[in-house]
């Protein structure tokens, strides 16, 4: 299999399927402009494992190859979702430690939204995970990456806050979740905060006290719409007992 003309026989399938129209109206969900062709994410997915399916002899090794391809050649955001869903289906159990670290190549260089940030994270590091769940913590390595790698390392877990697996129940370390915020409390990226307000929100579900503590303890140094999103998942009276703290300090 010649891994780039593979890579190129993709993009041409998802050139084909472009609309102009969609792709103008992609944009309202992003702060700058993104180059698209305006193929829908499910549409995206669909055409990767159709293609994959008339390729019956590719090896999760060829198929890693092809994704790199797509993800660091990427000119529209398409691609790089398609390149992420090749390997979906072959995650869990096909893929080793080195999803893991082109994952963070990916942030660091290629990654250039929130929703190509969002789909590796929960299309393609969640599968991984749930079948190595002693790589979760390696996570904590991309607290001082990019943006998307910061924005990353708490999306990545936030399935994993509580989460059955087979016959156990898996739940992330209060001191993870807590370290990760702590660690990226001062970070002025607005997705990077977003992620933070995310996992707490999560987190607020299944160890409400916990996080009452932890942001009574911190709402001085915290944006407030991280704030506000943390308390989402916050019961009402605890909600509003929070809310008169000041409900963070920062804008």
């Amino acid at each position: 299999m010649n891994h780039e003309a593979a890579a190129t026989e993709l993009r041409e399938l998802l050139a084909h399927h472009a609309d102009p129209t969609f792709a103008d109206s992609m944009q309202r969900y992003f702060r700058t402009p993104v180059p698209a062709l305006g193929v829908g994410n499910r549409a995206v997915a669909v055409l990767a494992y159709r293609w994959v399916g008339e390729h019956p002899d590719l090896s999760p090794a060829d198929r890693l190859a092809i994704a790199d391809r797509l993800v660091e050649q990427s000119k529209y955001h398409e691609e790089t979702l398609a390149g992420f869903a090749l390997l979906h289906r072959i995650a869990r159990r096909q893929l080793g430690g080195e999803l893991f670290d082109r994952a963070r190549t990916w942030l660091d260089l290629h990654v250039t939204n929130w929703a190509q940030c969002d789909d590796l994270c929960l299309k393609l590091l969640y599968p991984y995970f749930l079948g190595a769940l002693d790589e979760i913590p390696r996570t904590r390595e991309w607290l001082d990456g990019g943006l998307w790698a910061r924005r990353a390392a708490n999306v990545a877990v936030v399935k994993f806050v509580r989460r059955r697996v087979g016959k156990e129940v898996y739940e992330l370390p209060t001191t993870h979740v807590f370290g990760n915020c702590t660690a990226l409390m001062s970070d002025e990226e607005f997705y990077v905060q977003k992620g933070v307000g995310w996992l707490l929100k999560v987190t607020a579900r299944e160890h409400p006290d916990a996080v009452k503590e932890y942001l009574t303890t911190w709402h001085p140094r915290m944006r407030r719409d991280t704030f506000r999103y943390a308390l989402e998942g916050m019961g009402a009276d605890d909600r509003r007992a929070l809310m008169a703290l000041g409900g963070g300090a920062r804008t």
